[in-house]
C-alpha cells in the first residue's frame, strides 16, 4: 500500500481546495511525518467506528461482512457487564434505556474473533438554555483595570464585571480562556496557547482575599507600579503574585480555619488524581526546566506511582502549594458564578475553550496517546491568511480518543463547564476534522485528518446536559458541507460574526438571516474593533507591520456603505456602535455579545493573528478602571439598543 493509500485508510485527506480556490496536495515527507505521529489504528472489521445511541432513537448496530455469524455481544461499563445478547444476522439490536455514559461494546463472532469499540449513550441534544434572548458583555479579563488589582484583571474584578453587566441589563459576561498558562515564560501570554485546559490560571486569583494574607510596603509599591502600566507585564505580575501566593499558602498552613482546610481537602478529593498529576507536573517542569520528553525516563510517562513517590519526598509541600493555588482560583471563579446566579442572570459566565494545548504542557504529557506533540493544529491558506496558519498547538487525535473511551475530551469539557452557563468551543470544525501541520513543515503543507464527529458530539451532549451548559461552536472559516446542519441537529449553537455575514456583492445580511440558536456579534478578538474598523486603523497597522490585510481601502469604503444600507433598512439612521448593536439585537439569535473594547471606543484590537512581538497581543489594558466604565460609555444608548433582549428593558 503506497503512502497516500495508507493515509486514506486512516481518514487523512491528502488533498483539498483551500480558501483561495487552489488545489493543495500534501508533500510525501510531510505526510509521512503525520502518519508516524499518530497512534497505531486498532485492527477492526466488525464495527468500523464508535457507536452512538441517542435517547429516544433506534439502537441498531450494523456488523461488517468479516464477522462470522452468529455473534455474541456484551456492553460493559468499567468492567461490569450491563447488557449482553446474541445475533444471528448482521444487525445488533441494543436494549433501550441504556444508561447515559460511555461504555464498551464487545463483539465475538462464531470463530471466537473479538473486537470492541466505544459505545456512547447520550441525550438527544445538548442543553438548550432556559432563556429567550439575552446579551453578554464580552471582556478580556487580563486587561481589566481597577483601583485594587495587581496590574492584571482578577476574579474580584470579574465579580465586579458581573455586577456591571447586570446593571447594564446583560445576562452574563463573556471571557477569554482562563486556562493555565506558562506564566514564567516571557512573551508566552496568549490565553489560546495553554499549558492545560483542565486547570485555571492562578494569576487571576485575588491574593488579597485569601485567608491570612498580609501585604507589606514593598509589595504595595510594586503593585502600584504595575497598576499604572498600560499593558500587562506578565513576568513582573507573575513574580509578585507567586511570591504573594506562597505567603498566603504559608499562612494557610500555619493557622487556617478548620472550615477552610476542610474545603481545600474536599476540592482535592473532588479533582482527584488529575489534580495530583498536574501538581506533580508543575513541580517537575520547574525543577528540570526542559520539555517533558527530555525528563528522566521514569517521569516521561504520567503515573500515579511516581507521583506518590514525589509526594513522599521534599517536594510534598510544593505539590500541595500548586493544589492550593488551583483551589483558590476555583473557589473565586465559583463565587463569580454564584453572584451571577444571585442576580438572576440567565447565563452568568460564558467561557472560551482553546482548540489545543502547548506540546510541552501538562495535557500533552498527561494524554500522550490522545495528543501528539509532533503535530500542530492550524488552518490552510485563505484570503485573510494567504500562507496558512500553524497555531503552535497540539490537538486530539481520533485513535487515541477512541482507545481511551473519549475520557480526555470529556475531562476538558467538564473543566470548562464547571462554572459556566455557556462555553464556546474555539474552531469547532475540529470535532469533524483537524488541519494538522507536521513539525518542521510550513502551514501550507498540512493535511485534514478526520475525527470521530458523531462520538464527539455525543460526548459534548452528555456533559452539556449534565452541567446545564449551552455549547456554542466557533464555526468560522472553510466549513464542510452539512457541518452546520449536523451541529444544529445536536443542539450546538452557531457563532455568527456580522463582519463575515455578507453576500457576494458585499451587502450585510438582514436580521432575518441570523438563526435562533446562535451567538451573534459584530467582531471577534482577532478582528478590528468597531472604532478601528470605521477609521481604517486596522488596515494601516497591518500594512505598517508588513502584513497583507486582505482588504483594500476601496473595499472598506464599500463595506461602510453597505453597513449604512442595512441599518437604514431597519430605520436606523446613525452608524455608531449603538446603531449596530440595535440592529443585531433585532435578530432571532438568542445571545448577542458586545465587547467592552467597542463600548469604550478603543481603536486597537486584542490580537493580530500572524504577529508575536510586533504588536502587544493579549497585553493591552482598558484605559479606564472598571469603577469608571459607566461614566465613560453611553449607558442610556446601550440600554435603548439592547431593549428588546435586555433584562433592564
Amino acid at each position: 500500500m503506497d503512502l497516500y493509500a495508507q493515509a486514506r485508510t486512516l481518514g487523512i485527506q491528502t488533498e483539498y481546495i483551500d480558501g483561495q480556490g487552489h488545489r493543495r496536495v500534501t508533500e510525501p515527507a510531510a505526510l509521512q511525518t503525520i502518519l508516524d505521529a499518530l497512534p497505531p489504528q486498532p485492527a477492526r472489521q466488525f464495527i468500523a467506528q464508535p457507536v452512538v445511541i441517542r435517547a429516544g432513537r433506534d439502537a441498531r448496530i450494523e456488523l461488517g461482512a468479516a464477522a462470522t455469524l452468529p455473534v455474541k455481544w456484551t456492553i460493559k461499563t468499567g468492567g461490569e457487564v450491563i447488557a449482553q445478547g446474541g445475533a444471528g444476522e448482521r444487525t445488533i439490536s441494543c436494549p433501550r434505556h441504556l444508561p447515559h455514559g460511555i461504555h464498551r461494546l464487545h463483539v465475538t463472532d462464531a470463530t471466537s474473533v473479538s473486537e470492541d469499540v466505544p459505545l456512547l449513550v447520550s441525550p438527544e441534544r445538548t442543553f438548550s438554555g432556559d432563556f429567550d434572548r439575552g446579551w453578554l458583555l464580552a471582556v478580556q479579563l487580563y486587561g481589566i483595570r481597577s483601583s485594587r488589582n495587581w496590574g492584571i484583571g482578577d476574579f474580584t474584578d470579574l465579580q465586579g464585571l458581573v455586577e456591571l453587566a447586570h446593571q447594564l441589563g446583560a445576562d452574563g459576561v463573556g471571557l477569554n480562556p482562563l486556562h493555565a498558562l506558562f506564566d514564567d515564560r516571557p512573551g508566552d501570554c496568549s490565553p489560546y496557547s495553554p499549558n492545560s485546559r483542565l486547570f485555571l490560571n492562578p494569576l487571576y486569583v485575588d491574593v488579597g482575599r485569601l485567608p491570612g494574607f498580609r501585604s507589606d510596603a514593598g509589595t504595595q509599591a510594586a503593585v502600584a507600579a504595575l497598576r499604572a502600566n498600560d499593558t500587562v507585564d506578565y513576568v513582573a505580575v507573575a513574580a509578585l503574585k507567586w511570591r504573594a501566593l506562597r505567603a498566603a499558602f504559608a499562612a494557610f498552613k500555619a493557622k487556617s480555619a478548620r472550615d477552610s482546610r476542610d474545603d481545600f481537602d474536599s476540592f482535592r478529593a473532588e479533582r482527584g488524581d488529575l489534580l495530583s498529576r498536574f501538581a506533580c507536573f508543575e513541580v517537575m517542569r520547574h525543577k528540570l526546566n526542559r520539555p517533558w520528553w527530555q525528563w528522566p525516563d521514569e517521569w516521561r510517562q504520567p503515573g500515579d506511582a511516581v507521583c506518590a513517590l514525589l509526594r513522599q519526598s521534599a517536594d510534598e509541600s510544593e505539590i500541595e502549594f500548586v493544589e492550593f493555588t488551583q483551589w483558590a482560583a476555583d473557589r473565586q471563579l465559583g463565587a463569580c458564578r454564584a453572584r451571577a446566579h444571585e442576580l438572576g442572570m440567565q447565563v452568568g459566565l460564558y467561557l472560551d475553550v482553546a482548540v489545543g494545548v502547548q506540546s510541552d504542557g501538562f495535557d500533552a504529557w498527561n494524554e500522550q496517546l490522545a495528543i501528539s506533540r509532533h503535530l500542530g493544529v492550524g488552518a490552510p491558506p485563505d484570503p485573510l491568511n494567504t500562507a496558512g496558519q500553524d497555531w503552535g498547538l497540539a490537538g486530539f487525535n481520533a485513535v487515541g480518543l477512541e482507545i481511551s473511551s473519549f475520557a480526555p475530551f470529556r475531562e476538558m469539557l467538564r473543566a470548562s463547564m464547571r462554572h459556566a452557563g455557556a462555553i464556546r468551543l474555539d474552531h469547532v470544525l475540529g470535532l469533524k476534522r483537524l488541519y494538522l501541520v507536521p513539525r518542521g513543515f510550513g502551514p501550507d503543507n498540512g493535511a485534514y485528518v478526520q475525527m470521530p464527529f458523531e462520538a464527539l458530539l455525543a460526548a459534548t451532549a452528555q456533559e452539556s446536559v449534565a452541567h446545564r451548559c449551552v455549547v456554542i461552536g466557533e464555526d468560522l472559516g472553510t466549513v464542510p458541507e452539512g457541518f452546520r446542519e449536523r451541529m444544529a441537529d445536536w443542539g450546538i449553537w452557531s457563532y455568527l460574526v456580522m463582519m463575515f455575514e455578507r453576500d457576494d456583492r458585499g451587502a450585510f445580511r438582514g436580521v432575518d438571516h441570523y438563526g435562533a440558536n446562535a451567538l451573534v456579534t459584530f467582531n471577534t478578538h482577532d478582528l478590528s474593533t468597531y472604532a478601528g474598523w470605521r477609521s481604517f486603523s486596522d488596515l494601516k497597522l497591518k500594512r505598517s507591520l508588513g502584513i497583507d490585510p486582505g482588504e483594500s481601502d476601496d473595499a472598506r469604503w464599500h463595506a461602510l456603505t453597505m453597513l449604512d444600507e442595512v441599518l437604514r433598512r431597519y430605520g436606523i439612521q446613525n452608524n455608531d456602535l449603538y446603531s449596530v448593536v440595535s440592529c443585531l439585537s433585532r435578530t432571532r439569535s438568542r445571545l448577542l455579545a458586545v465587547s467592552l473594547e467597542d463600548l469604550l471606543g478603543l481603536i486597537d484590537q486584542p490580537n493580530i493573528p500572524g504577529t508575536v512581538n510586533e504588536h502587544p497581543n493579549w497585553r493591552r489594558r482598558i484605559p479606564v478602571s472598571i469603577e469608571q466604565v459607566t461614566s465613560v460609555i453611553d449607558v442610556d444608548a446601550l440600554k435603548r439598543a439592547t431593549h428588546e433582549r435586555s433584562r433592564a428593558g
